[in-house]
């Protein structure tokens, strides 16, 4: 006999701990790229130090609620994405993609936003353009 003759679901294997670091280090990585930041500047936003940083992100360090609290206020997000298991194509299909929502439009919006400023660089204010010339001689 087993659970499903029940009728109960078999709950799925939970995460064993060398795993969980692993979540750690890939979403600290994640996260700190999409914000476009660098260890060293991840380390001066936290205090911590910037091989403190590498070891998490290599799996050689764990972190204390303290430091989870840092890091979650400097990347500006929340604990559980530093949690987040990497997607199956069974879980995708099942549509969890809502989690990463925040994510994809902070990283649309600074894509915009860098190619704005590369692309549309502000005008000098201290210079007329031509359109503003035009427009005064009316």
């Amino acid at each position: 006999m087993n659970d499903t003759d029940f009728g109960m679901k078999t709950a799925k294997k939970a995460p064993g701990g060398q795993e969980i670091r692993r979540m750690l280090a890939r979403n600290l990585k994640r996260l700190r790229l999409l914000r476009n930041v660098s260890q060293l500047e991840l380390s001066v936003m936290t205090g911590l130090t910037p091989n403190f940083i590498n070891d998490i992100e290599n799996c050689k360090k764990w972190v204390s609620s303290d430091t989870l609290a840092k890091l979650t206020a400097a990347l500006r997000t929340q604990p559980f994405q530093f949690f987040l298991s990497e997607l199956t194509p069974e879980a995708a299909a099942e549509g969890p993609l809502d989690i990463y929502r925040e994510d994809f439009v902070d990283m649309f919006e600074k894509v915009v936003s860098d190619w704005m400023n590369t692309y549309l660089p502000e005008k000098n204010k201290n210079q007329e353009s031509p359109e503003d010339k035009a427009a005064q001689k009316r």
